[in-house]
């Protein structure tokens, strides 16, 4: 203790939580023991203004120059920032990810021109109007891109709750919200790039597809 070797024999173990904003200890001693160890005592003290917070220090530093004053505030601020700035490339690199998905799904889209053509071909031949193969397609489109926007915000948040929990050790509290916005916003980008790649598949005769294939 402050450089003093102390015997002691451990009595119990404890589990302390340092995330909560109170005094903890390594070790805590029973009364009798470090009453002539070399000691230190901490105050702490609110001021919401930073001016009177300054002078405050001041003051307490020009009467008491043993005094060590530490703004937590400042700490905090700091923090705060880097956290934020983490939070940013996290954002970056999420937002990055479904820009490099939406690019597979769109090429996927696109290659699979041709087999749409036959559906719709084929769903002509057995009497389906235009309006029913373009019903079809939407719908497709509204499965495949909800399929993809939940397998992605799935994985997306069970990675997230991996590193809040074991990793930050924090709580994990999903926000709602955002997460249904993304998925809506996915969705409605298959279904808009699917209804674009398909432009021009119920114009093509059936019988022109048909030659094609032999």
């Amino acid at each position: 203790v402050q450089g003093i070797p102390i015997k002691a024999v451990v009595g119990n173990l404890r589990e302390v939580n340092w995330q909560r904003v109170q005094p903890n200890f390594f070790i805590v001693f029973p009364d009798g023991v470090l009453e002539h160890a070399p000691q230190f005592h901490v105050l702490v003290t609110r001021i919401e203004s930073t001016d009177v917070s300054a002078a405050f220090r001041r003051a307490v530093v020009l009467k008491y120059p043993n005094v060590s004053m530490i703004d937590l505030k400042l700490i905090l601020s700091t923090v705060d920032d880097i956290m934020e700035k983490v939070s940013l490339v996290i954002r970056f690199m999420a937002l990055f990810s479904v820009f490099t998905g939406l690019i597979v799904l769109i090429s996927v889209i696109t290659n699979s021109r041709f087999q749409r053509i036959q559906e719709s071909v084929l769903l002509k031949t057995l009497g389906a109007s235009r309006r029913q193969i373009l019903n079809i397609m939407i719908l497709e489109y509204l499965f495949l891109g909800s399929i993809a926007a939940l397998t992605g915000v799935l994985l997306a948040m069970s990675i997230g709750w991996v590193l809040t929990t074991f990793i930050f050790e924090i709580s994990f509290i999903p926000v709602i919200t955002p997460v249904l916005a993304v998925i809506l916003i996915i969705v409605m980008l298959t279904i808009l790039v699917g209804t674009v790649a398909g432009r021009g598949i119920n114009d093509r005769p059936p019988l022109e597809v048909l030659r094609s294939e032999i």
